[in-house]
């Protein structure tokens, strides 16, 4: 079977699910009162009008991309044309990246679901302290880190330079360290992208898309799945989070696509492809970080408002525009992140 029927059924069953799992789940939350509690002193004050919101809809997409991987794993399986490579290290490298890049995110959800949890029933606005939810992050991330170890998968590729083996005792040290803070850098800059109607899941779209291209390219079907699986996810749940909103993804979704998405990166040995991928992750991170930095050390703001996206918006911008641009913005650098892996591995 084709690599490209793999990835069309991965995309269309987590679109499916996806949507349809809507029109279950938002009554749901409406009927348990998880409704998003709106603080104006992170956002602006018209933000106000989306009170009570159900929240944690990003479990919607969880399990669709979830079970289209499962499913088209297993019917590869059933039909004789495994998504894995046929030699058997590699398959078993491409299969430990897979399923353990699946289980840091939904672990990492794990975290965003307690922390919604306590914010949304325990009436705790702030939910989990920084503390709380570093801690539980820091241990996941090093049980997935230490499962790439343990199955000889160290290596990483630089773009444009190649692949650089990791196998001594220094790489292996350095391995740790950087995956670390990439991981944790990653996760929550994703999750300061979830700020308004429709943005981090349209933004997310396009990467999914792009690590599919990529794995493609590589004849990697197993990463080109999950990337299918990640866009059809975010599309729909997109028809019900799009401006103005149905239902938001909290922090359960937004660290659940954190996850996904550097998990996506390393199945493919290259982290730093995240920086042309994620520019509008590194932004918004970025920008928080410069906000705090400022108004710290100059006792001055550099942005009316941190994430970025809310500068624009005190800037008078609508959210379906800087959904738009930002979506723009996020599709260029997926662009160029494709070209920058097929130049490096070719």
């Amino acid at each position: 079977m084709n690599s490209i029927i793999f990835i069309l059924i991965s995309a269309g069953i987590a679109f499916v699910v996806t949507a349809l799992l809507g029109i279950v789940l938002i009554p749901a939350l409406h009927k348990l009162k998880f409704g998003q509690n709106i603080l104006t002193d992170i956002g602006p004050k018209w933000h106000a009008k989306k009170q009570g919101t159900p929240t944690m809809g990003g479990i919607m997409f969880i399990i669709g991309i979830i079970l289209a991987v499962a499913v088209t794993v297993l019917i590869g399986k059933l039909t004789g044309h495994s998504v894995f490579n046929e030699t058997t290290f590699l398959g078993n490298q491409e299969r430990t990246k897979l399923w353990a890049g699946l289980l840091l995110a939904f672990c990492l959800a794990l975290v965003g679901f307690a922390d919604d949890y306590i914010k949304v029933v325990k009436k705790r606005n702030l939910g989990l302290t920084e503390i709380q939810k570093t801690i539980p992050q820091a241990l996941v991330i090093f049980a997935y880190l230490a499962s790439l170890v343990l199955s000889q998968n160290r290596s990483m590729v630089i773009p444009f330079f190649g692949r650089v083996a990791l196998d001594s005792v220094g790489g292996t040290i350095f391995f740790f360290v950087f995956g670390a803070c990439v991981i944790y850098g990653a996760v929550n800059a994703v999750n300061f992208t979830d700020g308004i109607d429709g943005l981090c899941g349209s933004v997310t779209l396009p990467v999914g898309v792009a690590f599919a291209v990529m794995a493609y390219l590589q004849q990697n079907t197993s990463v080109s799945i999950a990337g299918a699986a990640l866009a059809g996810g975010c599309a729909g749940y997109l028809i019900w989070n799009h401006y103005p909103a149905k239902v938001m993804m909290g922090d359960t979704g937004s660290m659940f696509l954190g996850g996904l998405v550097v998990a996506l990166a390393y199945s493919l040995d290259c982290p730093l492809i995240l920086l042309p991928l994620g520019i509008v992750y590194v932004v918004e991170a970025l920008s928080d970080v410069i906000q705090i930095a400022s108004i710290k050390l100059r006792h001055k703001k550099v942005f009316l408002m941190a994430p970025i996206h809310h500068h624009f918006e005190m800037k008078g911008w609508s959210e379906k525009k800087i959904v738009a641009v930002f979506t723009l913005v996020s599709a260029i650098g997926c662009a160029a992140g494709v070209v920058i892996m097929y130049f490096t591995m070719h």
